[in-house]
């Protein structure tokens, strides 16, 4: 897993899922779906005006996005934006094959967020990586969907400020 949140960070620069129950697991995407009017606005905007990019597979085994056992490599488009304390990312699946939207969030303090959606659906899994102590750890219902309500409110600004 570590390898694939590597060469995510390195496509910038040239993933466990939430342990709930069915319900619960309806009840965020529900909650969170209804971004999905800026959820559409940020994957038109990465179609178009994003950058080539990939996701590892193991980093997509680990969200649950489906692939070919020889595919090394999902092709993405993507765009990242660095400030002083965080690199933040947005990718979205390149082909029709697959629906993903996924932001990353690489903070200074070795934690690194991950929040899978598609547009439709909104939040579907969310967890953070701890890189320093090999950790993966799903992210609890409400944290989860409030750090990524934020995250698409930032690249909603992002793409007003175009």
């Amino acid at each position: 897993m570590l390898r694939g949140l590597m060469l995510l960070l390195l496509s910038m620069n040239s993933s466990l899922s939430m342990a709930a129950p069915v319900a619960p697991e309806r009840a965020l995407q529900q909650m969170t779906s209804a971004e999905s009017g800026s959820l559409r606005s940020i994957a038109g905007w990465l179609r178009q005006s994003g950058r080539d990019g990939y996701v590892g597979a193991d980093v997509a085994d680990a969200m649950g996005i489906p692939r070919l056992e020889t595919e090394d490599l999902l092709e993405a488009r993507q765009r990242g934006f660095r400030n002083d304390e965080e690199l933040r990312i947005a990718q979205i699946s390149a082909d029709d094959k697959r629906d993903f939207l996924l932001f990353m969030v690489q903070r200074p303090d070795d934690q690194v967020y991950f929040y899978f959606s598609t547009v439709r659906d909104g939040l579907k899994k969310a967890f953070v990586s701890i890189p320093s102590r090999s950790l993966v750890l799903p992210l609890d219902r409400m944290e989860a969907e409030a750090r990524f309500r934020q995250e698409v409110r930032y690249w909603g600004e992002r793409i007003e400020m175009k």
